[in-house]
């Protein structure tokens, strides 16, 4: 572990140790739930990933702060900056919808199948399969399923927003039923630590971006204390409204770039009511 972090007293092997076990222990226990609910075709395999993700951020120590009023039409695209593998606990707790990631994720070992069970969309790069993608989350789109996507393309420092890719916005042209859709963009930024403004000095602990190895990064994260994630849920907007995915994947890159920038100044927080909160 980190020598900052220990000779902080932020930092303990300990708490680390504890926490991974219940966590793999927690989610090992609900994985075969998941599947027969799966199998089966049940409506609580939608239910469980939101409640398990709710679980794994109290389990975890992450205490999650919002502000806005989330869309409660469906289908919505949810856009989000992306700063850590975190994010995906801390979104799937408030969000009852699919994740969109690229194809590499489903091969990974535990966190891969961790994101076939609760319905990940996955997607290819190669231009040539750009098509097959699109289609994959229109249908989930057109089965009233929201999508949670990230269109930076990467994670990162969670200080600045990186440029989103427009052809990551394709599917939000496509529309179900006459119906236009909807996209609301979000801000998810990372503020503290032990009730403490977070530094530059602890954002890497937690913001997992370049060349940092996963399982180093993840001992010193569950090491750490208790972290404040500010989710901002800005205004949406239609689709329709936008000339092409260029003018909407800028729109939306200003609005979660201001949300980043605002809870970063320290702006007031509310804690939100969420019912699903554990």
């Amino acid at each position: 572990m980190s020598d900052i972090a220990v000779a902080s007293g932020l930092g303990s092997d300990l708490r680390a140790s504890c926490r991974l076990i219940v966590y793999v222990l927690f989610t090992l226990a609900l994985m075969p739930l998941q599947l027969l609910l799966l199998l089966l075709r049940l409506p609580g395999r939608y239910k469980l990933p939101l409640w398990y993700h709710n679980a794994t951020c109290f389990l975890n120590g992450i205490k999650i702060v919002t502000r806005g009023q989330q869309s409660t039409r469906q289908p919505t695209l949810y856009v989000s900056n992306h700063v850590s593998y975190l994010d995906i606990s801390v979104l799937g707790s408030l969000i009852d919808g699919h994740f969109v990631a690229k194809s590499e994720v489903g091969n990974w070992p535990f966190f891969g199948w961790l994101a076939k069970l609760s319905g990940t969309v996955f997607i290819q790069r190669r231009r040539h399969k750009s098509s097959e993608s699109r289609d994959n989350m229109a249908k989930r789109l057109g089965n009233g399923r929201d999508l949670i996507l990230f269109p930076e393309g990467t994670s990162s420092d969670g200080i600045r927003v990186l440029p989103f890719k427009s052809a990551l916005f394709s599917v939000a042209q496509a529309s179900e039923n006459d119906s236009p859709l909807l996209v609301q963009p979000i801000s998810i930024t990372y503020t503290r630590l032990d009730g403490m403004p977070m530094g530059r000095l602890w954002r890497p602990f937690y913001a997992w971006y370049g060349d940092m190895e996963l399982p180093g990064h993840l001992w010193h994260a569950l090491a750490m204390g208790v972290l404040t994630v500010e989710v901002e849920f800005l205004e949406p907007v239609e689709a329709s409204s936008f000339a092409n995915r260029k003018d909407m994947a800028s729109h939306c890159h200003k609005a979660v770039s201001g949300g980043v920038s605002d809870a970063l100044r320290g702006r007031r927080l509310q804690i939100a009511s969420n019912p699903n909160r554990w």
